[in-house]
């Protein structure tokens, strides 16, 4: 499994726009979301902060075979209580998923952002939950530790070089 993950430079925001209308088809399953009176899904509102917030939102684009596969948004949060990176979103194509690259992409990921993490998916939104529990009790060797909060189910570790 080859794949390129590429931290999405500003001209890559329309090829994320595009890919987000996938994204939100396959998320309308979990949330009310409806197509709007074009047919097409609503625009992300905080896309273009990716380009312009740069030490808070990271934008990238996953590749393989120079076609695309999907795309990760990791946002830096800071609070009072802590600073933290989270995965605002993450996707990989139908097509491409159970090849092991959302679980490579998502272990480079938390290598590229060091520091605390905290991960979270819908409570109705199962798949997500097994996949980001697999994925995170690998790359963390087990030392994470979850919790369901405001019906999200939420993972917290600190990323690590494994």
């Amino acid at each position: 499994m080859n794949y390129e993950l590429i931290q999405a430079p500003k001209e890559y925001q329309d090829i994320i726009k595009n890919l987000m209308q996938f994204y939100i088809y396959d998320f309308s399953e979990f949330v009310k979301c409806d197509v709007e009176e074009d047919g097409l899904f609503g625009a992300y509102p905080y896309l273009e902060d990716y380009w312009g917030e740069t030490n808070h939102r990271f934008p990238y684009v996953i590749k393989q075979d120079e076609k695309y596969v999907g795309f990760v948004l990791v946002r830096f949060i800071e609070s009072e209580e802590q600073n933290y990176f989270s995965i605002a979103e993450f996707f990989i194509m139908k097509k491409f998923r159970k090849e092991g690259i959302g679980k490579a992409v998502a272990k480079q990921i938390f290598n590229l952002h060091k520091g605390q993490w905290e991960v979270y998916q819908l409570e109705s939104n199962k798949p997500a939950q097994l996949f980001w529990n697999k994925t995170i009790d690998e790359y963390t060797q087990g030392q994470f530790k979850d919790r369901f909060e405001n019906d999200r189910k939420i993972q917290n570790f600190v990323s690590v070089n494994i």
